[in-house]
């Protein structure tokens, strides 16, 4: 598959799209965790920064709260996983990273129109939320096991009910989950149409 490791006939090995993003964010996570103050000022996106540092709008997807704090990247990264496993397989490697990339980035968008101008948002959910989005649409009988809930719920309830519920956790940057779900919801409604994928 194509998220896994891939060993190849000459004895290496390559990461799938899926494990470059999952490492991407660990590697730059544990530097987070080493310099907080440099990695999230160089690399949050933040409306009084952001004229002076237009790439934040794409590196802040990369960038998750530092150790001890782990919450923040684990749900990322295993919804990334699982979610973004099935999806890949679905519409190919190139439509993924579109809605991965494009959700994020129109959740970095609403972000900066919406939210306190000198709040900083960091971390991969908005485009996390647009992969879970597109899952829903075209699979909306899919069950998942959502932690603490001890039995397997609709996919469409773990999305949505997910976006719903973490938006009243303080500090959370609700704007670019609305963003990436709005994103995912919609590509998932134009791949189901279209015959390529069914």
């Amino acid at each position: 598959m194509a998220n896994r490791i891939r060993f190849r006939d000459n004895g290496g090995f390559s990461l799938g799209p899926i494990g470059f993003l999952i490492s991407a964010n660990l590697i730059l996570w544990l530097a987070t965790s080493i310099r907080p103050d440099l990695f999230i000022r160089l690399f949050g996106l933040s409306l009084v920064t952001f004229l002076s540092q237009p790439w934040t709008m794409l590196t802040n997807m990369f960038i998750h709260a530092p150790f001890p704090t782990l919450g923040h990247i684990l749900a990322n990264m295993l919804t990334l996983f699982f979610f973004g496993s099935r999806l890949m397989s679905m519409i190919g490697e190139k439509n993924f990273f579109f809605v991965y990339f494009l959700g994020g980035l129109l959740g970095n968008v609403l972000f900066l129109l919406m939210a306190n101008p000198f709040s900083t948002a960091i971390g991969a959910s908005g485009a996390v939320f647009a992969v879970g989005g597109a899952l829903t649409v075209l699979r909306p009988k899919l069950t998942v096991f959502i932690f603490p809930i001890p039995v397997p719920i609709p996919l469409w309830i773990a999305v949505i009910g997910g976006f719903v519920v973490i938006s009243f956790f303080p500090g959370v940057a609700w704007q670019a989950h609305l963003g990436g779900i709005l994103v995912g919801l919609t590509a998932g409604y134009l791949f189901r149409k279209s015959p390529r994928f069914y």
